[in-house]
């Protein structure tokens, strides 16, 4: 039952200018985004990390490597392609706003399940590869480490959202109701049971109570995962 905190790249030169990047090379963080991965990683040192997944791109790599350069230890960034950017085909460097006078923006906002970009994929298959590249990994973080650790994915707003939808139990026609800014940190525990969504888009406040507790005796005991009913009385206050 390990965690993962899905965290949204900064703010690039792309999103400052109102373009979808797509895939395209060379799409960086501005100076405001890399300001914004600097601080979620002071956010997430207080939580000793098990590992960190990075979709390919340049501009998440940076944030990555913000959060990496925040960690206690040495901590490697593995590369994911499951969870990089949508391949949004030939809407790929187009305006946003020249794009919402396209028919197909429309679906975009209303049915996403039926939306696929010409040239691209569709946001269906964005999600199915997304979400089994996650729970995939989360799967590995706990055979290796346990069931309290803790992971970093980091990844792009679509795609957040779409595992974030997921998690939720939400049809995928209903992922535009989520919202995921830029250095954004979505927190999903994954149990036997049911994924928690624990938090969603947060800017703010340490992490500090997602640190593994230590062990008093030889084997840590494992988390109920039973929802509480009434909400319980919530993660124990840190120093």
């Amino acid at each position: 039952m390990a965690t993962v905190i899905l965290v949204r790249h900064g703010r690039t030169t792309a999103n400052a200018s109102g373009t979808l990047a797509g895939r395209l090379p060379g799409v960086r963080l501005d100076a405001t985004g890399q300001a914004q991965a600097d601080r979620t990683a002071e956010r997430i040192a207080a939580v000793p990390l098990s590992a960190i997944v990075s979709s390919p791109l340049e501009r998440c790599r940076q944030t990555a490597k913000a959060i990496m350069r925040a960690q206690a230890g040495p901590l490697a960034i593995a590369s994911e392609r499951g969870i990089t950017e949508c391949d949004y085909g030939e809407w790929q460097g187009r305006a946003l706003k020249d794009l919402a006078r396209e028919k197909l923006w429309a679906t975009v906002q209303s049915q996403p399940s039926a939306a696929a970009f010409p040239g691209g994929e569709s946001l269906a298959a964005m999600q199915a590869r997304a979400v089994a590249a996650v729970r995939r990994h989360d799967a590995a973080v706990e055979t290796a480490h346990g069931a309290g650790a803790v992971w970093v994915a980091v990844s792009h707003g679509d795609i957040i959202k779409a595992v974030l939808a997921d998690a939720l139990g939400m049809h995928l026609d209903l992922f535009q109701r989520l919202h995921v800014d830029p250095a954004s940190a979505s927190i999903v525990r994954y149990t036997g049971a049911r994924p928690y969504v624990l938090a969603t888009n947060s800017h703010a406040g340490d992490l500090a109570w997602l640190a593994p507790k230590p062990s008093r005796g030889r084997r840590a005991p494992r988390r109920n995962v039973d929802a509480v009913v009434g909400g319980g009385a919530g993660p124990e206050p840190t120093a």
